[in-house]
């Protein structure tokens, strides 16, 4: 299994500047011109890919008033799920339109199935990708299903345990899919960034062999930024035009100027993560010459010996290292040697 997917040519791995994916989510609130400039402003705001979500009402829940059904607390408290999915739902007839429009603009566009019929309906229009909602990500039926296309398949962790997660990952597998990806995920709307346990991020890696990224439920960029620094490969961030706009999402979403800004940031920790090796920035190499470095601090005739007396470690660096300070303690220099010169190996009559 290779640590590098690719969407629509664009490679995903930690080598690479982190996969930004607009959430759209319920954010179109229930309008087909909203979810477009939902899209426009993914492209404009340097987003690789705008993800939608594909079911129905039906599809995902049953229309029951039950205890089971109905929402008890949070932002969607005293609705059922059936009244929620309703509200929140992308129409099937919509995903056309949308897929054109996100393709004429040059925005990577794909899809959250919850059940085989959404697969369906994205194989026909040519989905890229897919995405498992962690919700479903104990559904290895569906998970089988989305892993036949052998498309690049990204699977959300909320609410999961290692456990879980290998199942997930055994079931994609096994059932043909070659590029997978995983995203650290707390299933809380909104997420507190004390919640994410970033440092999982490694053991994802380490575990299952595939990229790593985060969907981020958090209400600002902090925990994106630290887990670029970790290693994360993919940001997945809820988008919306307005934060006010109503909609179920809208108020745990990020808006464009936010949206740029996360690109902005997430870029920059990823440069500064760097490969890891111990070496001086090419930025530092100019400052080289600023170390410390053994000089003459006392004019000395040819024979005199050198002591602590004659020689210290200052800055600048034209000098011998000052690790070579003992070596040359007790020698005899070999010419006349002024006050203020850089010692050299060639000033000095024995070398150690």
């Amino acid at each position: 299994m290779s640590k590098t997917i690719e969407i629509n040519g664009r490679k995903i791995s930690e080598q690479y500047t982190p996969y930004i994916i607009a959430e759209m989510s319920a954010n179109h609130n229930g309008e087909l011109n909203n979810a477009k400039s939902i899209i426009t402003e993914a492209k404009q705001a340097g987003a690789d890919a705008i993800k939608l979500q594909t079911y129905t009402p039906d599809t995902i829940t049953l229309d029951s008033t039950g205890e089971d059904f109905r929402i008890t607390e949070g932002l969607w408290a005293g609705k059922t799920l059936y009244e929620l999915y309703s509200q929140a739902h992308l129409p099937f007839a919509w995903h056309k339109p949308l897929f054109d429009h996100a393709r004429s603009i040059g925005i990577s566009i794909f899809s959250t199935p919850f059940d085989s019929t959404a697969v369906d309906l994205l194989e026909d229009l040519g989905a890229p990708a897919y995405k498992i909602a962690s919700f479903e990500a104990i559904d290895l039926p569906l998970i089988r299903y989305v892993a036949a296309t052998k498309k690049p398949m990204i699977i959300s962790t909320g609410m999961t345990n290692l456990e879980e997660i290998g199942e997930a990952v055994d079931a994609a597998r096994s059932s043909g899919c070659k590029e997978l990806a995983l995203l650290k995920c707390v299933s809380s709307y909104p997420a507190q960034a004390e919640d994410y346990n970033l440092a999982a991020i490694g053991l994802l890696k380490n575990n299952f062999n595939v990229p790593v990224g985060l969907s981020d439920h958090t209400l600002d960029t902090t925990a994106a930024i630290s887990s670029v620094a970790l290693g994360a490969a993919i940001i997945e961030k809820h988008f919306t035009l307005n934060r006010s706009g109503g909609g179920p999402d809208d108020s745990f979403s990020i808006e464009p100027i936010e949206l740029l800004e996360l690109r902005k940031v997430c870029d920059r920790a990823f440069l500064a993560r760097g490969d890891g090796n111990i070496e001086p920035s090419q930025s530092e190499l100019g400052n080289t010459r600023f170390r410390r470095s053994l000089y003459f601090c006392a004019d000395l005739k040819s024979g005199d010996y050198i002591t602590t007396a004659a020689v210290r470690s200052v800055r600048p660096g034209f000098g011998l290292p000052p690790k070579h300070l003992d070596k040359i303690l007790g020698l005899a220099v070999n010419k006349d040697i002024p006050k203020f010169k850089p010692v050299s190996w060639d000033d000095i009559e024995t070398r150690a």
